[in-house]
């Protein structure tokens, strides 16, 4: 395994060890946070807080490299403008965040729990990422022509 590879595991590892302590790959965390008029729970807010501290420090010391330390160079984004497709996007990441209580991210590390609930909202998401890539497929070759 290239030294890219690992470095992206153990980060990857670290990523959802820090997902489980901070609880936020228990669904009932998600939802109490999103029950405003109910059982509020602010933790996640203050765990994506803590989160994009983390990432400003970071970004602030990084982007002054000429290259990241183990890749030849940075695969930023260029587009800056917001679509249908982002939008839309969006929406339906927002939809079954609340409606499953999971993100993809706490979803993938709670698979080895086992449990259905979690097992059915990670099926549903790879059905949905491959049913969006045939569509999309089409929609390009359509358009292609």
């Amino acid at each position: 395994m290239t030294r890219t590879r690992w470095v992206s595991l153990f980060v990857g590892l670290l990523f959802g060890v820090g997902l489980v302590i901070s609880g936020m790959t228990r669904p009932d965390k998600v939802i109490g946070f999103l029950d405003v008029a109910g059982a509020w729970d602010p933790s996640l807010m203050f765990v994506m807080g803590g989160g994009v501290a983390v990432y400003a420090v970071a970004w602030q010391i990084v982007r002054r490299w000429k290259a990241p330390l183990v890749a030849p160079a940075f695969a930023l984004p260029t587009r800056r403008d917001i679509d249908g497709r982002l939008v839309a996007g969006a929406a339906l990441f927002g939809l079954g965040w609340g409606i499953g209580g999971y993100c993809p991210g706490p979803a993938l590390v709670s698979v080895p729990s086992g449990q259905s609930a979690v097992l059915v909202f990670v099926a549903a998401m790879v059905a949905g990422m491959q049913i969006f890539r045939v569509w999309d497929a089409r929609g390009r070759a359509a358009s292609a022509t």
